[in-house]
């Protein structure tokens, strides 16, 4: 019984130590297995995490590179803006400049506009007498005259005339050119029957006259004679001016 007592508890201790030493060997493994799969999720999120960073920093370089190659378009853009706003400043000035001139030549022009008004106001806003006897002493007649104070056509005042039996003004010296010269007036002058050709209201041709600068102009359309101061001018027999009717009476 001593020795089966004893053998008994040898084995006994003998089994519980192997068990104890593979139980240490399992351990050690698996230990050294989670190590090892330890390391390799370590070294995985370092790789992992390094990829990121590295990607990071290129997006972040690429970035910053756009950003700054934006920034110099931008200031690029807004060197020619400020040329360009330079520059607009520059006409806006010159345009201010011109209309300035142009303010002070219009109004230059408005006040010899309105001298030229008032001459011309002066000349026609006459006080006429409607008869005005005028003795002609080459022809030997007494002729009158009737001046109108209304302005009419060519036409309409020498059919005036014909209603008072007189005819519009014959102009025939200096004398008569001179004595009428404080207004403007029909005179019974035109070229209406042939272009160029001037008779006289009488049928007679003109042979001399005392026509205005430039005048006649040979233009088409202007073929009855207005008289002014300073001469003869041709106007188109539309116009409406003041006129003057002529009546002779011969002394026999």
């Amino acid at each position: 019984y001593t020795l089966t007592s004893k053998h008994f508890r040898s084995a006994v201790l003998s089994q519980y130590k192997t068990r104890s030493d593979s139980v240490k060997n399992r351990s050690s493994r698996t230990a050294a297995v989670c190590l090892v799969l330890l390391c390799v999720l370590l070294l995985t999120a370092v790789i992992v995490l390094g990829v990121h960073i590295h990607t990071n920093n290129t997006n972040y370089t690429e970035e910053r590179d756009q950003l700054l190659t934006n920034i110099t378009n931008l200031t690029e853009d807004r060197d020619e803006l400020q040329t360009k706003i330079n520059s607009l400043t520059e006409e806006r000035d010159q345009l201010l400049t011109s209309i300035t001139n142009l303010t002070e030549d219009r109004d230059e022009l408005q006040t010899k506009i309105n001298s030229l008004t008032e001459e011309r106001d002066q000349r026609l806003n006459y006080s006429a007498t409607p008869v005005k006897p005028y003795y002609c002493r080459p022809l030997w007649s007494f002729v009158f005259y009737y001046m109108s104070n209304e302005r009419k056509s060519w036409t309409e005042s020498r059919q005036d005339c014909k209603k008072r039996r007189a005819d519009l003004i014959i102009i025939n010296n200096r004398e008569e050119q001179v004595s009428e010269r404080y207004c403007v007036f029909w005179i019974g002058l035109t070229d209406i029957d042939v272009e160029g050709q001037w008779k006289w209201a009488d049928g007679i041709t003109l042979t001399s006259g005392f026509w205005g600068t430039g005048e006649p102009n040979g233009q088409r359309g202007e073929n009855c004679i207005a008289s002014y101061p300073s001469g003869w001018y041709d106007y188109p027999c539309s116009n409406a001016f003041k006129w003057i009717c002529e009546k002779n009476f011969k002394n026999e």
